[in-house]
């Protein structure tokens, strides 16, 4: 651990994080203290609308992408005058409406062309991810929240993200492609104006709300969270001396007020009124409405405002080198336990499996030279790798592609839970060929690491085989030119040895080695 004396003569990490999103770009410039604080210096916003064409015809325009170009220049310049000129100290994502475009490879491109910047398009799950590392800290912090079932919700301008949180575990995580923007453009599309337009918009958020109450089939008292910029935007008219870092308490019967209030008043009137952006006053009816209704929908006197945003959670990440903590792995791995369940897996079994995985994965390190996420992702692989059971035993392998392909896994990304269904599906039979489905679309790195995290699995599959859970532990080691693996404490494994010498072609066409199982020393 680095003393405090050696951290206060540290000089602080001056970082940036960039969030594209559907109405407007964000950059938040912060300084990452050796000892783990982090202090926003400057935050910064410029409207850019690319959610509404990217909604309606799922592309952008050349005139949305170079103003949007247009606003990264000028945060550049700002980041210049910082001293923030490394790329590796700027991350650049984008949200919805970059992300559904399917000319987003070519925005992507002219973003690089004219400031150098890389843009990373992160899917719904990487969202989830970063919201839980910016909310969690200020969740703990009060009690009201870390004991009860706390249910987090942010209505974006493109889609709504959700998530169930209890004593800093995830209990529930979903998304929602219905945003503010998205419904306000589908509303548009009916032609309807003034008392009938707003009655049509109640009704859909009810119907909106009451789905998303149905998927928490909440069983017990629970708090609400909101996030967002137009619930900040609220609070700080409804509440004094807000200072957005810890979570504010606001009377749902406060909240109900203002949203009756915006909804009887056009988009000049809530301007000139509240003082709000043309921007924010397009979308702030349909999210205040959505919050009201929420915290009705469950009978509370009041909600929980968070001032919590994807720039703070993209800072934290950045803190932590892009790591995944403990808390954080066993938070996906929890996720995927819940998974299995559902499936009906042998749980003593996926977990013994999983175990033997780690312990192969750990061993041999030097040989397989793959990172710690891969370690999770190996982990999750064999708690799941029997789940194609459920469907038929027959090509039980491919089922579980197909399942795991299909499914949400809490703090994986559509790409990673595609790597986890890619060696869950060669947990048996055929190896790895150009002309399978999924494995064709990975690059070579991928393929890789899909090859050699498979071979492991196959063989803590063979370590057991019994299903009775006796070999527990393992030493790996290179013994002229093969690789023995020793099971102390157990005397005979020759039902071990009969899978090995089934299960162990794969390592070896990867690793060049044979492998031997032998009884403990």
């Amino acid at each position: 651990m680095m003393s405090s004396t050696h951290a206060n003569l540290t000089p602080p990490r001056t970082v940036a994080v960039i969030d594209i999103g559907a109405i407007s770009i964000r950059m938040a410039v912060a300084e990452i203290h050796a000892d783990g604080h982090i202090r926003t210096l400057e935050s910064l916003l410029q409207p850019v609308d690319l959610g509404r064409e990217a909604f309606d015809t799922r592309r952008l325009s050349r005139k949305g992408i170079e103003r949007a170009a247009t606003v990264l220049r000028k945060f550049r310049r700002v980041l210049s005058e910082y001293g923030v000129t490394d790329t590796n100290d700027i991350r650049v994502v984008a949200t919805s409406a970059v992300r559904e475009a399917i000319n987003r490879i070519a925005f992507i491109d002219r973003v690089y062309v004219a400031t150098g910047l890389d843009v990373e398009p992160i899917d719904e799950a990487e969202v989830n991810r970063i919201t839980y590392m910016g909310i969690t800290p200020m969740l703990m912090a009060r009690q009201e929240t870390a004991e009860a079932k706390s249910v987090v919700v942010e209505v974006g301008s493109g889609s709504t993200e959700l998530l169930m949180i209890r004593s800093g575990n995830v209990l529930h995580s979903d998304s929602f492609r219905l945003g503010s923007l998205r419904l306000i453009q589908e509303l548009d599309a009916s032609g309807l104006r003034g008392a009938k337009l707003r009655h049509l918009l109640e009704t859909h958020v009810r119907r909106f709300v009451n789905r998303i109450a149905h998927e928490l089939e909440a069983d017990a008292p629970l708090q609400l969270v909101v996030m967002g910029g137009d619930i900040r935007f609220a609070a700080h008219r409804l509440l004094e001396d807000w200072d957005e870092h810890s979570l504010a308490k606001l009377p749902t019967a406060k909240l109900e007020k203002l949203s009756t209030q915006v909804l009887s008043m056009n988009e000049d009137e809530v301007v000139k009124r509240f003082g709000a952006t043309f921007v924010e006053a397009e979308t702030l009816s349909v999210s205040l409405l959505a919050y009201t209704l929420f915290a009705k929908h469950f009978e509370l006197p009041h909600l929980f405002v968070s001032g919590a945003n994807l720039r703070d959670g993209l800072l934290a990440d950045m803190q932590q080198g892009g790591n995944w903590t403990s808390e954080f792995r066993q938070q996906i791995i929890r996720s995927a336990v819940s998974l299995g369940g559902r499936y009906a897996v042998d749980a003593a079994h996926a977990r013994a499996v999983a175990d033997l995985a780690r312990g192969l994965f750990d061993q041999l390190a030097t040989e397989h030279r793959l990172d710690t996420r891969h370690e999770v992702l190996l982990y999750v692989a064999a708690l799941l790798h029997e789940v194609g059971l459920y469907v038929n035993l027959h090509s039980n392998h491919k089922h579980a592609y197909y399942l795991i392909r299909s499914s949400e896994l809490f703090g994986l990304s559509q790409h990673e839970l595609h790597l986890v269904a890619m060696v869950a599906r060669y947990h048996r039979r055929a190896s790895p060929q150009a002309a399978h489905e999924g494995y064709d679309s990975l690059d070579r790195k991928d393929r890789v690491a899909v090859t050699k995290m498979a071979a492991l699995l196959r063989l803590a599959i063979a370590l057991d085989d019994t299903r009775s859970g006796r070999i527990r532990e393992i030493r790996c080691v290179i013994e002229e030119k093969q690789m023995v693996i020793v099971a102390p404490g157990v005397d005979d494994v020759s039902l071990e040895q009969l899978a090995m010498r089934t299960n162990s072609s794969l390592f070896r066409d990867i690793f060049g080695v044979p492998v031997l199982l032998r009884a403990g020393e």
